[in-house]
């Protein structure tokens, strides 16, 4: 079942773009990829699914990881560990 996407808005005041060095479009499109890499690093959501809340590829979503320094596995140390033994 597919669900229609809902649409939200907000104010963001006007320097904020200028700040950023970014148009209102690549804010957002920025805004909605710093959610979903902070949402997947917490562990909130798969990669498949971060990549879509984003609105990218999961390749593209996998970059971004990198820009962000946040690595692409969700598994902790310990449980690396774990699993090796």
């Amino acid at each position: 079942m597919t669900t229609a996407p809902v649409r939200l808005q907000f104010d963001v005041p006007r320097e904020a773009f200028s700040a950023l060095r970014r148009s209102p479009d690549e804010f957002v499109r920025e805004m909605r990829l710093a959610a979903s890499v902070k949402w997947y690093e917490m562990g909130e959501v798969s990669q498949g699914r971060a990549a879509e809340l984003a609105g990218v590829s999961r390749a593209e979503f996998v970059t971004a990881l990198g820009r962000f320094a946040v690595s692409p596995f969700q598994e902790e140390p310990g449980d690396l560990s774990r699993d090796a033994a």
